[in-house]
Formats: structure tokens, C-alpha cells, sequence
């Protein structure tokens, strides 16, 4: 653990493992063995830590994804007009047609999980406003 000590040991080696590492791997880009990497994968706060910076990658991944998501749809437009190959344009309005019902879908989806947990809040402050302290 020449570089830098065991904090700068342990961020190396949650960004091997958040990056999709073998513990193997992960440990000798940190500069620790094997066992030291799994003896810090068995310690409850690193665990927490490690699932914090792999949501922390999923949300900046999903942020880039939506932000090149508008240029995607016109590409995938620009597929459908007159002119391209029928393979080309059929491929493109079955990725539209797909594409259209999953956000759909997801954006419902989103929106009922927001109601029900607006509700729960809802019952949860009715509850304690009464007295009753309920624990779900």
C-alpha cells in the first residue's frame, strides 16, 4: 500500500470494483492483495460506499444518455424519410415505434410510483398528526 495509505487504496479500489473489476483485479490496481480486497468488501460502510459510487456512475450515465437522446430521435427521424432503403426505414420506425412505448411506459410508471409515495407521505403525517406512529 506504497501510495498514498489505506484512503487512497480504498477510492482506487471502489473505482476498479464500481467500474466492473474482479475483486482480483481491482485489488492490484490498488496496490493490496486479494484478501485485503475482499476484507474490505466484508465491511458494511465500504459496501455502502461502493453501492453510493456505482448509483452515483449509473446517474451521470443516464444523464448522458438522455442529454444525446434528442440527437438519437432525429437521427432515427432522419432514417424514416423518403429515400432510404426499406430495410433501413423499417429497421428505424420498429426502433421508434419500441423506443416511443418504453418511455411511455417508463414515464407512467415514474409518475404512479411519485403518487403512491406522495399517499404514503400523506398517511404517514396523518398518522402522526393523530398520534399514531405507524412503522411500515
Amino acid at each position: 500500500m506504497a501510495r498514498g495509505g489505506r484512503k487512497a487504496a480504498d477510492e482506487r479500489l471502489l473505482m476498479a470494483l464500481a467500474c466492473g473489476a474482479t475483486v482480483e483485479a481491482a485489488g492490484r490496481a490498488a496496490g493490496i492483495s486479494e484478501s485485503t480486497a475482499y476484507r474490505r468488501l466484508r465491511d458494511p460502510a465500504f459496501g455502502q460506499r461502493l453501492q453510493q459510487v456505482r448509483g452515483d456512475m449509473v446517474q451521470r450515465t443516464s444523464g448522458m444518455l438522455t442529454a444525446a437522446a434528442g440527437e438519437a430521435v432525429k437521427a432515427l427521424l432522419a432514417l424514416l424519410k423518403e429515400g432510404t432503403p426499406p430495410a433501413v426505414r423499417l429497421g428505424a420506425a420498429r426502433a421508434v415505434i419500441e423506443l416511443g412505448m418504453k418511455v411511455r411506459d417508463a414515464a407512467e410508471l415514474e409518475q404512479r410510483i411519485a403518487a403512491l409515495e406522495a399517499a404514503a407521505e400523506a398517511r404517514r403525517q396523518a398518522g402522526e398528526a393523530n398520534g399514531n406512529r405507524r412503522r411500515w
